[in-house]
């Protein structure tokens, strides 16, 4: 993606609570599993195909730190290597070394938000802040809000938010809705994420349901998870969440976008997401305004197979530095 191209993200306004929306979702897991279990078995992505599907992944990663050891060096190397997320010599054999590819954004607690904003200023890379109790969310209400509005203050323009689990597990939809909504107010012009921690919520109808609630109370993106639970992001629940989107954007018109986070480590691994996207929302969902990877690793993955097609072989760990 070039600086000079980076179209405005899509924005979500929301809707009124509609529990007639949630009564009609049923999921068959069944069905669910069948048809995610055929993506990459069917056909595979092939050679120039392959390539333009490992460039278009590496701009839609949000690459992310999210340790307890974070520091501002290391959140400093991040910040470098998304605004040149693949080697020149290999871009240089594709012809994409002058079209100024980076990353989706970059993504970094609170604390780190202002180093990042220090690395980043005057490029095209947004700042994604995780927030609001990340990643349990069970800090109280009013201190999620102000963390949303410090990180904004600071400089991030996206802003990753995690709903209270329990309201999803007991059904509680229009106290999520509530709580959604106001986490989105305090936004302000940063877009939303919503982190559904999809891992935790029992079935797969909640999953519908929760991604249904989390639109309809102005979330830009519904995301997969924290990259800290047990089970992360899965093509059975991302087929789930995509059809929810689709079913929100033929019922109000407004596009909401996708992200997987966790586990998603191969270019493998992102060809397959991809190949799902296109298939069930179609290409208008495959960029970055409405399509993000939850990623620290696959970046270095992606830069070594487009490495391989360049030259035909892989080099030392070292050439890809990551932090």
């Amino acid at each position: 993606m070039t600086s000079a191209t980076r179209p405005e993200t899509c924005v979500n306004q929301g809707t009124s609570f509609h529990a007639d929306w949630l009564d009609s979702i049923r999921v068959n897991k069944s069905a669910v599993e069948r048809r995610t279990g055929t993506i990459g078995t069917r056909r595979s992505v092939k050679k120039d195909a392959q390539i333009a599907f490992m460039l278009k992944a590496i701009s839609c990663i949000d690459l992310t730190t999210l340790a307890g050891d974070d520091t501002a060096g290391r959140v400093k190397r991040l910040c470098q290597k998304a605004m040149s997320p693949v080697r020149r010599d290999i871009l240089d054999v594709f012809g994409m070394a002058d079209m100024g590819l980076t990353t989706g954004a970059v993504c970094v607690y609170h604390a780190m938000v202002a180093e990042a904003a220090k690395v980043l200023e005057g490029s095209t890379v947004p700042i994604a802040a995780v927030s609001t109790g990340f990643p349990a969310g069970l800090a109280p209400l009013e201190t999620k809000l102000e963390e949303i509005r410090r990180s904004v203050d600071a400089g991030a323009k996206e802003i990753d938010i995690v709903v209270t689990r329990s309201n999803v597990l007991t059904g509680n939809w229009e106290a999520l809705y509530d709580e959604v909504k106001a986490f989105k107010a305090a936004c302000g012009s940063a877009h939303m994420k919503t982190i559904l921690a999809t891992g935790e919520h029992g079935s797969l109808n909640q999953v519908a349901k929760a991604s249904m609630v989390a639109m309809m109370a102005g979330s830009d993106f519904i995301k997969t998870s924290t990259g800290m639970e047990g089970v992360n992001a899965t093509l059975p629940v991302s087929l789930v969440m995509m059809r929810q989107i689709r079913d929100f954007y033929d019922r109000t018109g407004i596009k909401v976008g996708y992200k997987p986070a966790g586990g998603i480590k191969t270019a493998k691994d992102a060809v397959a997401y991809l190949t799902l996207v296109k298939e069930e929302l179609g290409r208008a969902w495959l960029e970055p305004e409405l399509f993000r990877f939850g990623a620290s690793s696959l970046l270095g993955d992606l830069e070594r197979q487009l490495e391989y097609h360049a030259f035909g072989g892989y080099s030392a760990a070292y050439r890809h530095p990551m932090g």
